[in-house]
């Protein structure tokens, strides 16, 4: 993930994502640099617009945070459904103490 955040600080920074730079941004923080890493790294970032994709990822939250406000709706319907489960329980419960005593 550092490596990563080495290339968006670089590109944040208005310099051009390359091995060298991004390699001097995780010396610079005290990470052990694997160049295989950096290189699959540059690799992966050739012709993607860094722009572009981090608007996308921004959007990105909007839609996930939209997941839990509905399922927090569906709670109150789904809470009621235990306590009639417990009641059927008790219910069961009692009958078999009754068997015990004939």
């Amino acid at each position: 993930m550092e490596y990563i955040y080495a290339a968006l600080l670089v590109h944040s920074a208005g310099k051009t994502v390359d091995e060298g730079s991004v390699k001097a941004v995780l010396s610079a923080a005290g990470i052990a640099v694997d160049d295989s890493r950096v290189k699959a790294l540059i690799a992966a970032l050739d012709g993607v617009n860094i722009e572009e994709a981090i608007s996308k990822a921004a959007a990105a939250p909007v839609a996930v945070a939209a997941a839990p406000a509905a399922a927090g709706a569906a709670a109150p319907v789904e809470a009621a459904a235990p306590e009639e489960n417990k009641e059927e329980e008790e219910e069961n419960a009692m009958a078999g103490l009754g068997a015990l005593f004939g």
